[in-house]
């Protein structure tokens, strides 16, 4: 079968894309649609062309993979595109799927578009830090107006057909067989002269305040990138400008975009979350579990949270607590969340009620009996959580699996109370779990391969990233956050203070600094955690000024103060008595404070993150670079658009990070180290590691 299979249907030629899996503008795509161009154009009984694409959708886009070629080894995307806006004869666009990017920017180069009623079109360039480079800053806008324009381009999101119909994007939403209505569409128009160009429009609902606006909102919606600005300007020329000259804008700031370092680190990202999925050992004949009954031990705030993912899809659950009125709370905070939902007008009465419908409350964990899936959510105690896990032992049906949502304890050990080690795995969802896609699925010694392979399967099914991890303390994410933290409150020991440090965090772009994140999450649980540590180690009581904040009963948000102090808005304001606090612990300690620049904090944080995944990488807890990245993406938003901390290091030069590092009184982990000396990356180590 040819890439693009010509075919007669009496005088319309249907030209059908055939690249799998998702009809890429790739190698092979654009000869092919040129060679049916040309044979349209010398066949004088053809009236009309139809272009469709074969399999599951039109075309997704541009084939990403080809953004580091050279231009001339690159698909000519702008080359055809040029030749179909000036084509003599009509052309349709014939959309099923989607119509992304490229896509759409082939379609909208066609003088019309038909579509299914479940199509989407959109050009989400700018989640991979570039713009429409093929036309379509120049070409939506005068089909959608100025303001839909920016709208869907600065958001990246797509649009049903039947929204595009609205919207003028598409000419006609067909039902039944595409391919037949399309020829029909095709014959029907096929004498229409002159051909209704869209380059040839003018812009609806442009204005210097418009524009003045979008860039305004850039700062909060898209702080700190590039492309976004880029986008505006193109789209303000687009309605100020003529066609000819916005297109050669276009393509120059296009280049400018894909080279700059926010768009390797979106293709980094856009990458490493498609191989986060897949993990050594397991393939597509791996046994998969069928999970159509969850219950959860524990109604807090992370319990209510888990459950409330799998009412989400319509998976019934079983929670269980102790008492019936923690019971009764966890019940009415998972209402509450869906009423605030429904308020928003996110969610109907009637779903709401379908939703609590499906959860079971009980004080009985024998009622967990008919479970295929249970997840422990109690709190971070060694010994509570074996004590569940022995008592689950004994309830639990064969087969099911018992998942712990521990983010640091030893799964190893909470498995090995039980007679069935091979179905037990760790499960640690992100607060707040209803919320935050991250998913660390945690592989123990002995879970089996269907276990993991079902786990990953639950991930994907209620909207979760899942990454596979190891066992250590803290596992991937965890662990090196208290790294980070670690040097945080060196930091501040030093002299720097705690509102300049998270500021630095902030100019990197990270929501939220160290600190901030430490009273958010509670500062006693940090202090519990070190407490935990020392004492495993048998080593003295920690006494850090962190500890001492805590030990003074300031735990962060929940009681209106940790290191800041909080009020109605949750913003955090600096407090006097513990800045007196922390100065007074620096001379108790014998420590003379120094000036610390928004330099050396950014470098001495991110490069503690980097240091402790690259051991982790070495160790094997993480199977590749690309993983961690993700983890911090999702789980403790480190900007995508910086390419998680690893991609980060990369694209810095692992030989000036690992300077950097000893210069700060850090020792480079060896991998770190290795790569450093051999001038490679993380992303070079992954690719490495998959060929071995």
């Amino acid at each position: 079968m040819s890439i693009v299979e010509q075919a007669r249907e009496g005088d319309i030629l249907v030209l059908t894309i055939n690249n799998p899996p998702v009809n890429a503008f790739s190698p092979g795509v654009p000869e092919g649609l040129h060679a049916g161009l040309d044979a349209a154009e010398a066949d004088g009984d053809v009236r009309a062309v139809v272009i469709i694409g074969g399999g599951r959708t039109f075309i997704a886009g541009a084939d990403i993979k080809t953004f580091d070629l050279p231009r001339e080894q690159a698909p000519d995307l702008r080359g055809f595109i040029t030749r179909l806006d000036a084509f003599s004869k009509p052309t349709v666009a014939a959309i099923h799927g989607t119509a992304l990017g490229g896509g759409l920017e082939v379609a909208l180069a066609c003088t019309y578009r038909v579509a299914t009623a479940d199509a989407r079109l959109g050009l989400p360039e700018v989640k991979l830090g570039v713009l429409p480079g093929a036309g379509g800053t120049q070409r939506l806008p005068r089909v959608v107006g100025a303001q839909k324009a920016l709208e869907m381009m600065l958001s990246g999101s797509s649009v049903k057909a039947t929204e595009a119909r609205t919207l003028g994007l598409v000419d006609e939403v067909v039902d039944g067989d595409l391919r037949a209505s399309a020829v029909e569409f095709a014959r029907a128009h096929a004498d229409a002269r002159p051909l209704p160009r869209i380059s040839g429009r003018g812009v609806e609902g442009a204005s210097p305040e418009l524009f003045a606006a979008a860039r305004a909102g850039l700062g909060k919606t898209h702080k700190g990138q590039y492309s976004p600005g880029l986008i505006v300007d193109l789209a303000e020329m687009a309605a100020t400008k003529p066609f000819a000259e916005g297109w050669d804008a276009e393509a120059q700031l296009f280049m400018q975009a894909k080279d700059s370092p926010q768009s390797r680190a979106l293709r980094h990202v856009f990458f490493a979350e498609r191989e986060a999925g897949k993990v050594r050992g397991l393939g597509k004949d791996t046994p998969v579990g069928d999970v159509r009954r969850v219950g959860i031990i524990g109604a807090g705030t992370m319990g209510g949270g888990i459950a409330m993912n799998f009412l989400n899809v319509g998976l019934p659950v079983t929670i269980v607590e102790t008492a019936q009125d923690a019971l009764d709370r966890g019940l009415a905070t998972i209402r509450r969340n869906y009423e605030n939902s429904a308020k928003k007008g996110r969610l109907t009465g009637d779903e709401v009620e379908k939703r609590m419908g499906l959860l079971t409350p009980t004080l009985d964990m024998g009622a967990l009996a008919d479970a295929d899936l249970i997840i422990e959510a109690v709190f971070e105690n060694m010994d509570v959580k074996k004590d569940i896990f022995t008592r689950l032992d004994a309830v639990a049906k064969p087969g099911a699996i018992l998942a712990s949502n521990t983010s640091t304890l030893n799964v190893n050990e909470i498995a090995a109370v039980t007679a069935r080690p091979e179905q037990v795995i760790g499960l640690h969802f992100f607060s707040p779990a209803n919320v935050m896609k991250l998913l660390e699925i945690v592989r123990a010694d002995k879970t089996s391969d269907t276990v993991l392979a079902t786990s990953l399967a639950v991930a994907r099914k209620i909207g979760k990233v899942g990454v596979v991890v190891g066992v250590c303390d803290g596992f991937v994410g965890n662990r090196m956050v208290h790294r980070y933290g670690d040097e945080a409150r060196k930091l501040v020991e030093e002299g720097a203070d705690p509102q300049a440090v998270d500021a630095a965090m902030h100019a990197l772009g990270l929501p939220m600094g160290p600190f901030e994140m430490s009273d958010m999450a509670g500062l006693d649980i940090g202090y519990a955690i070190r407490q935990h540590q020392a004492k495993e180690r048998g080593e003295p009581k920690p006494d850090g000024w962190l500890d001492r904040i805590v030990e003074t009963g300031r735990k962060g948000q929940k009681t209106g103060g940790g290191i800041y102090d909080y009020g109605d808005d949750r913003r955090p304001r600096p407090n006097a008595e513990m800045g007196q606090l922390i100065a007074d612990y620096r001379a108790e300690k014998g420590l003379t404070p120094r000036e610390i620049g928004q330099d050396e904090i950014t470098k001495r944080l991110a490069y503690s993150l980097v240091n402790e995944g690259a051991q982790i990488l070495e160790e094997g807890i993480a199977q590749r670079a690309g993983d961690i990245d993700v983890i911090y993406l999702y789980g403790y938003g480190f900007p995508a658009y910086r390419g998680g901390p690893m991609g980060y290091a990369s694209e810095q030069g692992l030989g000036n990070v690992a300077a950097d590092l000893e210069k700060y009184g850090q020792t480079p982990a060896p991998l770190l180290r290795r790569l450093a000396d051999e001038g490679q990356t993380f992303a070079a180590y992954d690719r490495e590691t998959a060929k071995g």
